[in-house]
């Protein structure tokens, strides 16, 4: 993780400023905000972790922190997480690339509204948080298949939490996260990753049309 806290900068949603916290930062409006006071109602969240490539680094231990071990090269790692119009709410800090999506998740400690709905995949099992209702494709049981209405489940899950998927991909349409970063100043690789997020914030608010809920 770099040593340094990004700077703080504008999300790109004028009406709030990029909060912090120990471990990320937030972008664009607080979840508690568009809470209904009326009925209560808590719109859902999506989050997962997402790598950028990097250069091999000479230290052979740094090596070995950021080799993400499927013969792909070294990578960085970020915790995302999402309103359901694709906007990113939070980003975590930059992790090594070995961390895996539960550790990912702990690590970040970002903060979610009680009550919220958090979509997750497989990935992050066993990740948890105290009053969130966590929504999670089922595993397979060892030796056994899955019920037909497990499986409708399964698909169900799975078409929702692709909106993650396309926020992550909105993101890394500038090149400066989709390609090989060679930036090696403290806390820049923080402040690059959270400035393309604030472009893609940014962006959703020009577009002609808008993500169905």
């Amino acid at each position: 993780m770099d040593a340094s806290a990004p700077s703080c900068i504008a999300s790109g949603l004028s009406r709030s400023r990029a909060t912090a916290d120990s471990y990320g930062r937030r972008l664009g409006g607080d979840a508690r905000d568009a809470t209904d006071s009326r009925s209560h109602f808590r719109p859902p969240l999506w989050h997962d972790g997402t790598e950028r490539p990097i250069q091999r680094p000479k230290d052979p231990e740094a090596q070995q922190e950021y080799d993400r071990g499927k013969k792909t090269g070294h990578t960085l790692k970020h915790r995302i997480v999402i309103h359901e119009m694709c906007d990113l709410w939070f980003l975590s800090h930059t992790y090594e690339g070995k961390a895996s999506e539960t550790s990912l998740a702990e690590l970040s400690g970002s903060t979610l509204p009680p009550g919220s709905y958090l979509y997750q995949e497989k990935g992050f099992q066993g990740f948890c948080l105290h009053g969130i209702t966590i929504v999670q494709p089922k595993r397979k049981p060892p030796g056994a298949e899955l019920t037909p209405p497990e499986k409708a489940t399964n698909r169900r899950i799975a078409s929702i939490r692709i909106r993650i998927e396309q926020a992550i991909g909105g993101v890394k349409r500038y090149r400066i996260v989709k390609d090989k970063i060679r930036l090696l100043k403290d806390g820049i690789r923080d402040t690059v990753m959270e400035t393309c997020g604030g472009l893609h914030n940014f962006r959703l608010q020009y577009r002609p049309w808008h993500y169905a809920s």
